[in-house]
C-alpha cells in the first residue's frame, strides 16, 4: 500500500475514534451499553420489573469487549442478582464497571418490583418496578499524554475529575402467555454538573421498550421460538435506536436446554445501515448458564476491528416454586 494512502487510511481512523471517544464520554452516564447481555435469559438487565420472576435465585455475570483490537475500546463487566422475597414480590442488584479510554464509570442498581394478576384463566399479568441508581463517572488524567498536535496539556485539568450522582428507573411490564411488553424509563432525575468545566447533558432520561413473543412448538415437540424487540430513545438528543431478534431454544425431559438466535441493530432513521448484527448462542445445564454473542461492527471501523464480544455466565439457586403464577416460572 502507498505511503500516503496509509497515512489517509489512518487519518481517518483517528478522526473515527476521536469522534467516538468524545461522543461516549458524553453519553457514558445516558446509558450503560446495552448488547445482546438481555437476550442471555437476563431480562432483568432491561427493567427492575422482572425482578423476582421465576423460581430461583439467579445470578448473570457479563463481560462485554466492544471494537476487539482497538486500542482503548470500551469495556464493560457487570452482575446480576434477582430472587423473589414474598409470592408477588422481587428484589435484584446490579453491579458494573464501563471502561472507556481515560474515562470509567461504576455503579449499583438496588431494585424491587411488584407482580398482579389482571386475569388468572388468560395468564395476564402486570408488574410495576423501581430502581435506585448510585453512579460515579472518572476521568484519569494520569494517562493523558501529549501529542506533536498538542504538546503541553491544558494546564486546568490538574487532577482527576470525578463526579457521583443519584438517579432513579421506573418501569411497568405486561404479559399475556407467551406475549411481554416492557416500558421502562431511566434516569428519570437531571444529572448536576458543575463539577466538570466542558458542556455536558444534564438531561439523562431515556426510554426503552422490550417486547416479543414465546411461541410454543407443537404438543411434545420441546421446541420455542422467540421473536423480540428492544427500543431505547435518548430524551436529550432524541436519538434512538431498535434491536430485532430472533431466538430458538429446544428443551429436553430435565428442563435444560440449548439455544441459538441473531439480533440485527440500527439507528431508527437507518434501517438498511445496521451498527451491529450477530449470531449468539447458549445453553443451561442443571444449575448452570453460558452465553456467547458476537456482534460484527458495520460501520467505518469495520476494518480495524473484529467486532464486539459479550460473556454471559451465570448460576440458579434456592429453588422455590411460587404460590401466585404471576412469579412463576414460564416453564411452568
Amino acid at each position: 500500500m502507498p505511503s500516503n494512502l496509509k497515512h489517509t487510511h489512518m487519518q481517518r481512523l483517528v478522526i473515527y475514534l476521536f469522534l467516538i471517544v468524545i461522543a461516549k464520554g458524553y453519553s457514558q452516564e445516558l446509558n450503560l451499553p446495552v448488547f445482546t447481555q438481555y437476550l442471555a435469559d437476563n431480562d432483568f438487565v432491561v427493567s427492575p420489573t422482572y425482578a423476582g420472576i421465576g423460581d430461583n435465585l439467579r445470578i448473570r455475570a457479563n463481560g462485554l469487549t466492544q471494537w476487539v483490537g482497538i486500542k482503548d475500546a470500551p469495556d464493560n463487566q457487570s452482575l446480576y442478582v434477582d430472587f423473589r422475597i414474598a409470592d408477588r414480590s422481587g428484589v435484584g442488584i446490579s453491579l458494573y464497571n464501563d471502561s472507556n479510554g481515560y474515562t470509567k464509570q461504576t455503579g449499583v442498581k438496588f431494585s424491587f418490583a411488584h407482580h398482579i394478576i389482571l386475569d388468572y384463566y388468560s395468564k395476564q399479568y402486570l408488574s410495576f418496578g423501581i430502581s435506585y441508581n448510585i453512579n460515579n463517572f472518572k476521568i484519569d488524567v494520569n494517562k493523558f499524554d501529549t501529542t506533536y498536535e498538542i504538546p503541553i496539556l491544558d494546564p486546568f485539568v490538574t487532577d482527576n475529575r470525578a463526579t457521583s450522582n443519584n438517579n432513579f428507573d421506573v418501569g411497568m411490564l405486561y404479559r399475556n402467555k407467551g406475549f411481554y411488553l416492557s416500558f421502562n424509563a431511566s434516569n428519570i432525575l437531571d444529572k448536576k454538573v458543575a463539577d466538570f468545566r466542558v458542556l455536558e447533558p444534564s438531561l439523562l432520561l431515556n426510554y426503552q421498550i422490550y417486547s416479543g413473543y414465546k411461541i410454543k412448538g407443537s404438543k411434545g415437540s420441546r421446541v420455542e421460538i422467540e421473536p423480540s424487540v428492544y427500543y431505547q430513545m435518548f430524551s436529550s438528543d432524541k436519538r434512538s435506536s431498535t434491536d430485532v431478534n430472533i431466538k430458538y431454544r429446544k428443551y429436553n425431559r430435565n428442563e435444560d436446554y440449548f439455544w441459538a438466535g441473531v439480533s440485527y441493530r440500527f439507528l431508527n432513521d437507518q434501517f438498511f445501515k445496521p451498527l451491529n448484527v450477530g449470531p449468539m448462542a447458549g445453553f443451561k445445564k442443571s444449575n448452570f448458564y453460558f452465553g456467547y454473542s458476537y456482534q460484527i461492527t458495520t460501520n467505518d471501523l469495520s476494518g480495524f476491528n473484529s467486532g464486539t464480544h459479550v460473556v454471559t455466565i451465570g448460576f440458579d439457586f434456592l429453588q422455590s416454586i411460587s404460590n401466585c403464577p404471576c412469579t412463576q416460572s414460564p416453564i411452568h
